[in-house]
């Protein structure tokens, strides 16, 4: 075999194994992007009344089950008229507090918000989810990001502190607190005609602002595993070439 279809051979390699160990890298960060808790809403603008939050808890310990979650609600920018919904096996504790500063509503001033939730008494098992939904009657408007930190805590007495909050231009911290971003309220358009408010239409009704982070997760895997397989098929489809078209000594 000459010393030139060796070098090919040991190049194409060295391409092939880079490309799968990338693609594993994927594979596990999505794997860890979705063991943290988050929170989502299917409508997250700014002022946006009557909806629904879901704090998606999952369990990451493979010989514990989590029996206590806490999620500490912002009061800086509180959530306005919270009612928990009740979940088959836990029990919701829901502490309130004075606002510093109250809020003005149309229904009058609220001086009183939620400031903490506590579910008990139920069991996420290894390699499960639960889904804890709280509705609300106003979102803030003078927030773009609303951070509620968790305490996550285990059969064994083990406690997860989702707390760290993310700071710009550094890498995600270990246990990055639940963050619902908001997004401003689009203006109506403009009838060309008339000057007011065009009736909404297919095209101009709001859809959601974001998908789920599990989502996310499982496209960035599914696409490191593809290309990890093509690199690899191609990789033996060169060496197959070079080997036909080099000749032997």
């Amino acid at each position: 075999m000459s010393q030139h279809h060796t070098m090919l051979r040991r190049a194409l390699r060295r391409t092939a194994v880079s490309t799968c160990l990338a693609a594993a890298g994927l594979l596990g960060a999505a794997g860890a992007a979705s063991a943290h808790v988050t929170v989502h809403a299917e409508s997250a603008t700014k002022g946006a009344t009557d909806g629904v939050l879901t704090f998606r808890v999952p369990n990451e310990e493979s010989g514990a089950s989590t029996t206590k979650v806490q999620v500490v609600v912002p009061t800086d920018h509180p959530l306005l008229s919270l009612l928990v919904t009740p979940e088959a096996g836990w029990t919701a504790q829901v502490t309130t507090t004075k606002l510093k500063t109250p809020v003005k509503t149309d229904d009058g001033t609220v001086s009183e918000a939620v400031s903490e939730i506590t579910w008990t008494g139920g069991s996420i098992k290894p390699g499960q989810y639960q889904d804890f939904h709280v509705a609300y009657g106003q979102l803030p408007d003078d927030a773009d990001q609303l951070t509620f930190k968790t305490l996550q805590t285990y059969s064994d007495g083990k406690v997860v502190r989702w707390i760290d909050e993310s700071r710009e231009g550094q890498d995600e911290p270990a246990n990055p607190a639940p963050v619902l971003r908001l997004t401003a309220a689009s203006a109506p358009p403009q009838s060309p005609a008339s000057g007011k408010p065009a009736a909404p239409t297919a095209s101009t009704a709001p859809k959601a602002a974001s998908k789920s982070s599990d989502a996310t997760a499982r496209g960035l895997g599914a696409a490191g595993l593809a290309v990890g397989v093509l690199a690899v098929a191609g990789a033996a489809v060169a060496i197959r070439k070079g080997r036909a078209a080099t000749p032997r000594d």
